[in-house]
């Protein structure tokens, strides 16, 4: 490691004027950033911890029947929290990483960073959340554009993410052993207004919705409304886990898994 500052404030706004430094980077749960900067792929000058702040930790219901997750709530809390309102998310927060990792991972840290095997932007995506910060609000569709990638502006600190209740939904993981991330994962959710499906894990632009899917589920939710469809395999991410092809295969079988899940 390399010698850096680490501040911790108190308060967000403290926090907001700490990421106005120069090459000042927030922390969260550290789960990805600390690794990062143990590999030097990133070199902050200035750490500004967002971990003591209470007032972006929690799980509450806004008057329209949202479920409203602050930014620094760690997955673990997420599962316990979210379990009565909304069970597919608190089943996802409860099976990412390990013990270990979902009581310091942060839910704000993971959108942040939108890895393309990380379960919580399909969480986002597939419920059409919006996601709040120190600046705006900003809809999921808008919030992840690309690998690695968010719309987040420089020092701009997510501290809620308000996720619309469906009528049914579930998640489906097939996981990389080692690392328990999603080889691919598939977020099916079903609204008034038609159906959402957010695959993550399999895709080289990282998490996307699978638009015929939704068609023909709004259309009849039921695993076998998707029997007919395929995928195109040449823009799936390959590797030595799985090919493109075996990737494209997933993301069918996981969605027709989470159409019966969610009942």
């Amino acid at each position: 490691m390399y010698a850096f500052e680490l501040v911790r404030p108190a308060t967000l706004d403290e926090a907001v004027k700490a990421l106005g430094a120069e090459e000042a980077q927030a922390l969260g749960g550290g789960q990805t950033l600390i690794p990062t900067l143990k590999q030097r792929l990133a070199a902050p000058a200035k750490l500004v911890c967002l971990g003591g702040l209470a007032e972006l930790k929690g799980v509450c219901i806004a008057d329209d029947g949202a479920v409203c997750v602050g930014g620094a709530t760690p997955h673990a809390v997420v599962a316990a929290e979210a379990a009565a309102h909304y069970p597919a998310l608190s089943a996802l927060a409860g099976n990412i990483g390990d013990p270990a990792a979902r009581n310091r991972g942060t839910i704000g840290g993971s959108l942040a960073n939108n890895d393309p095997s990380a379960c919580y932007p399909a969480a986002a995506l597939g419920s059409g959340a919006t996601i709040r910060t120190v600046n705006r609000d900003i809809a999921a569709d808008d919030f992840l554009p690309g690998v690695f990638t968010t719309a987040l502006g420089d020092g701009e600190i997510i501290t809620e993410v308000r996720f619309p209740v469906p009528e049914r939904a579930a998640y489906q993981k097939f996981e990389q052993p080692a690392s328990r991330f999603a080889l691919v994962g598939v977020f099916v959710a079903k609204y008034a207004d038609g159906v959402r499906v957010a695959v993550t894990g399999a895709s080289e632009g990282g998490v996307s919705r699978w638009a015929e899917a939704e068609a023909a589920l709004s259309g009849a939710f039921s695993a076998g409304a998707i029997a007919g469809l395929s995928l195109d395999a040449d823009m799936m991410i390959g590797d030595l886990h799985g090919s493109p092809e075996y990737r494209a295969h997933l993301v069918k079988v996981l969605t027709g898994r989470a159409v019966t899940a969610a009942g």
